[in-house]
């Protein structure tokens, strides 16, 4: 998440609202959110309601839900997603900025 916060203007810049959602209680997603000062939208999930939804993997052996990475276009469509294979496994801020700039030149 710190690569995100670190690119969030870019994200802004090209119309990109980031959420996150998350394993914890909204307490301690709260408490996270302040202490780290994170500037998208963070939003838990301890039932794995979103997760499930969206496909996302949870793996006990892996230390909980795997990374997933979606950009879902202002109708609601998944326009790009990667489920990861391990937790080191996350793409590039650069390689989602241009999947983005593809998908806005082709709007």
């Amino acid at each position: 998440m710190a690569q995100l916060r670190q690119d969030y203007q870019k994200f802004i810049d090209r119309d990109t609202e980031i959420v996150v959602v998350g394993p914890e209680n909204q307490t301690e997603f709260a408490r996270y959110w302040q202490k780290e000062n994170m500037p998208f939208v963070g939003l838990p999930d301890p039932r794995h309601e979103v997760a499930n939804l969206y496909g996302q993997q949870v793996k006990l052996l892996k230390l909980g839900r795997l990374p997933a990475l979606l950009v879902i276009d202002k109708n609601g469509q998944v326009r790009y997603s990667h489920y990861g294979s391990s937790m080191s496994d996350i793409p590039a801020n650069t390689d989602i900025l241009t999947i983005i700039d593809q998908l806005n030149q082709s709007l």
